[in-house]
C-alpha cells in the first residue's frame, strides 16, 4: 500500500478554514468581481497588442490594424503593463481578499474594499491615458533614462498604493478574528493569503522609491536629471519578488484549492506555512540578478544575487512535491493507478482544473529556463534575447494566466450567482491556450540561442539570421493560438455573466490537509509574522545595504531621453 493509500484510510483530515456555508455580503462580492473585470478586461486589450508581438517574430506585420498606434513600442508598452501590471494587482487584490475572508470566516471592512478598488480605477486611468496617447513607450520595465509623462508613473503608483489598501484591510480581518479566537492557529488560506501580501508590502517599497523620488519629479521637471543604475537597482529590487506576487496566488489555488477540486487532499499543512514563509524570507534580495552585465556593481554582490535566487528556488520544488502529491491523492481516489495512471484519471472535464493542471505543467518549464537566467555566467548566453520572452511566457504568460482562468470559471459563478456557461468549451480553450504557448515559448527560445533579440520588431528588421525563420514560424503560429484561445475565455467568461444559468453554485473549494497544522512547538511562531520579517529584512540588507553605502548619493546627472 502507498503512502498516500494508507493515509488516505486513516482518519480524516483537517479543514484549513472555518465551517462551510460562507457568504459575504453583495457589495462586498461585487467589488471583488468588479476587481477581476477591471484585470480581465487590461489582460483583453494586452493579449490583442501581444498577438501582434507573435506575428512580428513570423515576419508579420500587423501594427497597421491598430488605429492611433504611434510605434512598435507602445504596443509593446501596453501589452506588458496590462498583462503584467495590470492583471496581476487587480486579480490579487480581489482573489486574496475572498480567500482571507474564507479562511477566517468573516466579511472584510467595507470602506477599504472601496478605496483599494477606486485607487486601482485611478491608477489604471492615468497609466493607460499616458500608453495610449504615446506618452508612455518605455516598456514594462519603466526606469531611466527613458521617459514617461508624469501621469503613467502617478497611475503605476496609484495601482501599487491599491495593494497598499488591501493589505491593511487583510491585516485588519486578521486582527478581528484573532482578537475573537485566542491561541488558535490561523487558518491555513488566510496565512498563505496574508503572507502573500506581507511579502510584497516589502517589496514594493523599491519601485515607491524609485517613482516617488526619482522619477515622477524627474517627470515633472522639478530635477534636470536621473540616475539610471540607482533607478534600475529600484527597480528592480521589486521587480523580480514581483514574479512572486504573481506567482503566489496561483500557489494559493494549486496548495489550498486544486486538491479539493480533484478529490485529494494537500500533503502537510506545516510544510506549506514553511514554504509561504521562506517567500517572504527569499524572494526580495535577488534583484542584482538581472543587472549582471551592469556596471556600477561589484562582483561579489552579483555572487549574492546569484547564490539567493538559486535559495529562492527551494520552496517551489517544495510546492513541486505538495501539489503533485495532491494530485496523486485524489487521482488515486478516482480509481488511478501505477506511477503515471493516476493523472489520467484527474477530473479533465472540469474547466477549472484543467486550467490549472496545463499551467503547472508549463511551469515546469517555466522553472527550469528562470535557473539560465539566474545563473551568473550562463546568463551571457541569453541575456536581452527572445530568449527571455519565452521564459517569461512559461511564467506569468502560462502558468499564471491559465491559472486565473481556471480560478475565474468557479469564481465569478460564485461571486455572480450563475452557473458557467460553455463548460466543455471552456476546457478545448485551455488546450488550446496550453499548446499555443508551448509553440510560442518553442520559438522564442530557440530563436533566443541563435542570438535572436528580445523587444525588436523583427518584421521590420533589416537583418537576420536563416536560424530564425523556423522559430519565428513556431513562435507567430503559437501566439496565434494563444489569441485564439484567450478570446475564447472571454466568450464565456462575458457569457457567464450575462447568460448564465441562475441558482445554486458550488462552494468555494477549500482542501482538507493529512497532516494538520501542529498546536505547540516552534512552529506556532510562523503566525506571527514578524520573526519571517524580521529575517527577511537582516537578508535585505546583507543584500544591499554595501552597494547603497558605497553608492549614494544619487547622481542626478543623465538627462531624459524621451520618444513623445
Amino acid at each position: 500500500m502507498s503512502t498516500l493509500t494508507a493515509a488516505r484510510s486513516a482518519a480524516p483530515g483537517k479543514d484549513t478554514t472555518s465551517a462551510g456555508g460562507f457568504d459575504l455580503p453583495p457589495s462586498q462580492k461585487a467589488l471583488i468581481r468588479w476587481n477581476l473585470y477591471l484585470g480581465f478586461s487590461a489582460l483583453a486589450f494586452g493579449v490583442v497588442h501581444g498577438l501582434a508581438q507573435a506575428l512580428s517574430y513570423g515576419g508579420i506585420d500587423i501594427l497597421g490594424w491598430f488605429p492611433g498606434l504611434k510605434n512598435y513600442y507602445q504596443g509593446l508598452t501596453i501589452h506588458g503593463v496590462f498583462n503584467a501590471i495590470v492583471l496581476t494587482f487587480a486579480f490579487a487584490n480581489g482573489f486574496l481578499a475572498l480567500t482571507t475572508a474564507r479562511g477566517l470566516g468573516r466579511k472584510l471592512h467595507d470602506g477599504l474594499l472601496h478605496a483599494a478598488f477606486w485607487t486601482l480605477a485611478a491608477g489604471i486611468a492615468l497609466a493607460s491615458y499616458a500608453m495610449f496617447t504615446g506618452k508612455a513607450s518605455v516598456l514594462y520595465t519603466f526606469y531611466a533614462p527613458l521617459q514617461a509623462h508624469w501621469s503613467y508613473y502617478l497611475g503605476l503608483a496609484l495601482l501599487v498604493v491599491s495593494t497598499w489598501i488591501t493589505s491593511v484591510n487583510l491585516f485588519i480581518t486578521l486582527k478581528a478574528w484573532r482578537k475573537e479566537h485566542p491561541g488558535e492557529r490561523i487558518p491555513l488560506l488566510a496565512f498563505v493569503s496574508v503572507a502573500t501580501y506581507i511579502m510584497w508590502d516589502i517589496a514594493s517599497l523599491g519601485i515607491a522609491a524609485e517613482v516617488v523620488g526619482l522619477l515622477l519629479p524627474w517627470s515633472l521637471g522639478l530635477v534636470s536629471g536621473s540616475d539610471p543604475l540607482l533607478s534600475r537597482t529600484l527597480f528592480w529590487f521589486s521587480g523580480h519578488p514581483i514574479v512572486y506576487f504573481w506567482l503566489l496566488p496561483a500557489y494559493v489555488s494549486w496548495y489550498l484549492m486544486i486538491p479539493k477540486q480533484v478529490g485529494g487532499r494537500l500533503f502537510s499543512d506545516p510544510v506549506t506555512r514553511v514554504v509561504f514563509s521562506l517567500f517572504v524570507l527569499l524572494s526580495i534580495p535577488v534583484g542584482f540578478h538581472h543587472q549582471y552585465t551592469d556596471p556600477g556593481i561589484t562582483q561579489s554582490m552579483k555572487v549574492i544575487h546569484a547564490i539567493l535566487t538559486f535559495g529562492v528556488f527551494f520552496p517551489s520544488l517544495i510546492t513541486a512535491f505538495s501539489v503533485v502529491s495532491a494530485l496523486e491523492d485524489g487521482g488515486k481516489a478516482r480509481g488511478g493507478r501505477g506511477l503515471v495512471g493516476w493523472f489520467f484519471k484527474l477530473p479533465w472535464g472540469d474547466p477549472s482544473v484543467a486550467a490549472q493542471v496545463l499551467a503547472m505543467l508549463t511551469f515546469v518549464l517555466g522553472g527550469i529556463t528562470g535557473l539560465i537566467n539566474a545563473s551568473f555566467t550562463v546568463n551571457r548566453v541569453v541575456h536581452n534575447t527572445s530568449w527571455v520572452p519565452g521564459h517569461f511566457h512559461m511564467t506569468v504568460g502560462s502558468a499564471v494566466v491559465m491559472t486565473f482562468m481556471g480560478i475565474a470559471y468557479w469564481m465569478v459563478p460564485w461571486l455572480k450567482g450563475r452557473k458557467l456557461w460553455g463548460g466543455k468549451l471552456a476546457v478545448v480553450q485551455s488546450w488550446v491556450y496550453f499548446i499555443g504557448v508551448m509553440a510560442l515559448a518553442r520559438g522564442l527560445i530557440s530563436a533566443g540561442l541563435e542570438g535572436a533579440p528580445r523587444r525588436t520588431f523583427l518584421a521590420g528588421a533589416t537583418y537576420g539570421k536563416d536560424t530564425w525563420q523556423l522559430a519565428g514560424y513556431w513562435s507567430a503560429a503559437g501566439g496565434t493560438l494563444m489569441f485564439i484561445g484567450a478570446m475564447l475565455f472571454f466568450l464565456i467568461l462575458l457569457m457567464t455573466v450575462l447568460t448564465g444559468k441562475k441558482g445554486e453554485v458550488a462552494e468555494i473549494p477549500v482542501t482538507t490537509t493529512i497532516q494538520p497544522a501542529a498546536r505547540a512547538g516552534w512552529e506556532l511562531r510562523l503566525d506571527q509574522f514578524r520573526w519571517v520579517v524580521i529575517l527577511a529584512l537582516i537578508l535585505i540588507a546583507i543584500a544591499y545595504v554595501p552597494f547603497l553605502v558605497e553608492y549614494l548619493p544619487a547622481k542626478l546627472t543623465v538627462p531624459a531621453f524621451k520618444i513623445f
